[in-house]
């Protein structure tokens, strides 16, 4: 990833299917975390369960061992440098959790950024208790489809009109609510490891994917 101060190399991990891929998942990790995390694992091996190529990634600052995010112009390039390194062979789709999901739309925006569609799995819309710190002016300019899915007692989207607001202004999105999740798709009372919760969600995203290819 060539960075303002020099190429930054970053791990990867590609997940293949049995046969030809009839798509290729970017998929990167939410502040805090980095590609490993057991969410994403789940994630990327039900997509290769259900045929599509998924190739999780580290954002640049996660690689250098920071859990505090850097700049949004490192992670968009980061973004860009996998983009432009994924196979061919496939439509291309951008997923990330949380904070990755928002600098991918980030890149998506700024128009350098050709994928087939985006899946935001829990889209930070605003910091918790700050609903008036919208993250959102830049989602109408993406052309690409637009997957939201977020859980109904995630902080970072309540209350629930912003999003629904948010996503009505885009030219192609659809959003799908998790009842009774939290940001990370939890649900109260009902435990589940967080691989679990990633096979599970990555159902919601492979069918909104195949529509679209």
């Amino acid at each position: 990833m060539a960075l303002p101060r020099g190429v930054v190399d970053v791990d990867t991990a590609t997940h293949e299917p049995d046969a030809s891929p009839w798509a290729t998942v970017l998929l990167t990790h939410g502040a805090g975390t980095r590609f490993d995390h057991p969410f994403l694992l789940g994630f990327a091996d039900a997509l290769a369960t259900a045929g599509a190529r998924c190739v999780r990634f580290n954002l640049p600052y996660a690689q250098q061992g920071r859990r505090v995010p850097g700049p949004a112009a490192h992670a968009m390039a980061g973004w860009r440098a996998v983009r432009d390194a994924a196979p061919d062979d496939a439509p291309v789709f951008a997923a990330g959790r949380s904070y990755g999901g928002r600098m991918a739309s980030m890149a998506a925006a700024d128009g350098r950024f050709d994928v087939a569609g985006l899946v935001y799995l829990g889209y930070p819309l605003h910091p918790p208790g700050n609903p008036d710190r919208l993250r959102a002016d830049h989602l109408p300019a993406i052309t690409a489809p637009q997957l939201f899915v977020s859980g109904t007692r995630d902080p970072f989207v309540a209350p629930h009109d912003q999003l629904e607001r948010a996503v009505a202004s885009c030219p192609r999105a659809r959003l799908r609510w998790i009842d009774g999740g939290g940001h990370g798709f939890e649900v109260a009372r009902h435990c589940r490891p967080a691989a679990q919760i990633g096979v599970e969600i990555a159902a919601i995203a492979a069918e909104w994917m195949r529509a679209q290819v």
